[in-house]
């Protein structure tokens, strides 16, 4: 994830535009049959399971701690949101202090019938959220929303550009250029920007979830991204059961993801510790989440 000034106030009157319907390209349809193979291939070897683990997939305390700290202290694209090299960086934890509202925005590629499916699960979605976290998690219609989500599609990068522009006047060519011709091994992605004096406290994310995408890893990526954006950056293949891994096994939150949460809004950890500072503290907690004695 990447740290960038905090936005400025957004001039009064901007509205977000009612797009016209469009139907989607070529490319776009074609792009749509690539990642239904995909899903489908998933399916036929038993992943994205969206049982949220069982007896098959245990953990405990301690392996709850250890992923805790590979997934909120590392960061997979270290100083961008997205990359290529899978290189990981140790550093702070970050998170939210404000509450975050989430609006959800359409390319004019997404059907409107589609449109409805997505805001329903992401509205499902942000209250589980808040519920798991503690943290105040909402969505909103509103202009004041701090978590973008953008459904779009191949077709729909200008689109989502100048609404970025619109929404973030501030916002740079870095995060802009990532909207635009992303290679198809990239399903989704999120980034977090930090504002108000602290490099640790987020204040704005925004998260891109690929239209062309089947049912299943559509709410998949709605899952995982903004899960990631809000303080849980890293993947690692030794979590399960576990959306924070690359092996696609689940595709929706999971039971050990939702104490992931609870550990990072916990108060008694703060912004800006180091796994070093923050693991006394981390094992305690797990210990208490997982019902097991001090």
């Amino acid at each position: 994830m990447q740290s960038v000034p905090a936005p400025q106030a957004r001039p009064a009157g901007l509205t977000q535009p009612a797009p016209a319907v469009t139907a989607p390209s070529a490319a776009s349809l074609d792009l749509a049959r690539y990642y239904q193979r995909v899903q489908n291939d998933l399916l036929t070897r038993g992943l994205l399971r969206t049982d949220g683990g069982g007896p098959d997939t245990p953990y405990d305390a301690e392996d709850l701690a250890r992923n805790f700290e590979a997934i909120a202290f590392y960061d997979e694209y270290p100083g961008q949101a997205v990359s290529a090299t899978g290189r990981r960086t140790s550093g702070q934890l970050s998170r939210w202090s404000a509450p975050v509202r989430i609006r959800t925005e359409f390319g004019p590629s997404v059907a409107l019938e589609r449109r409805e499916k997505d805001k329903t699960s992401v509205e499902s979605y942000a209250a589980r959220l808040g519920r798991v976290s503690r943290h105040s998690i909402s969505t909103t219609t509103s202009r004041n929303a701090n978590f973008l989500v953008f459904v779009a599609g191949k077709d729909d990068t200008t689109y989502v550009q100048n609404r970025l522009r619109q929404l973030i006047p501030n916002i740079g060519q870095a995060q802009l250029d990532l909207f635009e011709d992303l290679p198809r091994s990239f399903y989704c992605f999120v980034f977090a920007t930090a504002g108000g004096g602290s490099p640790y406290t987020y204040t704005r994310a925004v998260a891109l979830i690929r239209a062309e995408h089947p049912d299943l890893v559509r709410l998949s990526c709605i899952h995982e991204e903004i899960a990631q954006g809000l303080g849980l950056p890293n993947d690692s293949p030794a979590a399960r059961p576990s959306i924070f891994n690359d092996d696609d096994e689940f595709a929706l939150l999971t039971s050990h993801d939702e104490k992931l949460l609870e550990m990072l809004y916990d108060p008694r950890l703060k912004p800006g510790m180091t796994a070093e500072q923050a693991r006394p503290v981390a094992r305690i907690i797990a210990r208490e989440l997982m019902g097991q004695s001090l």
